[in-house]
C-alpha cells in the first residue's frame, strides 16, 4: 500500500525520539517530548485551497519541522506517519 497526498498536504515520518539525555538518564516512553522534527516521504500537488492557490515548496526527502501537535497520525503496516498541511510546516532543516 502506499499513502498518496490530497491538496495541500505533506506526509511526513516522525524522527527517532532520543531514549536517553544528555547526562545519560533512561526516559520513559511516558516522559519523551512529542517530536516536531520530521522527513518529508511524500507531496500532494497544492492546488486551489480554501479559495487561495497553494504552490507546494518542500520536498520529498526534506527534514522539517512543524508545529506540536497538529497532524493526523497513520499507521500504515508497521511504519507510522503524520499527515500535516504544508502551512503547519515552519522550517526546513538544511545542513
Amino acid at each position: 500500500m502506499k499513502l498518496v497526498p490530497l491538496s495541500d498536504k505533506v506526509i511526513v515520518k516522525m524522527a527517532e525520539v532520543e531514549e536517553t539525555t544528555a547526562s545519560g538518564i533512561i526516559l520513559a516512553s511516558t516522559a519523551k517530548e512529542k517530536p516536531s522534527m520530521a522527513e518529508v516521504i511524500a507531496v500532494g500537488p497544492g492546488g486551489m485551497v480554501d479559495g487561495n492557490e497553494v504552490k507546494m515548496t518542500v520536498e520529498v526527502g526534506q527534514k522539517v519541522i512543524f508545529a506540536k501537535y497538529v497532524g493526523t497520525e497513520v499507521k500504515l503496516g508497521k511504519e507510522q506517519y503524520t499527515i500535516v498541511r504544508q502551512s503547519d510546516i515552519l522550517a526546513i532543516v538544511e545542513d
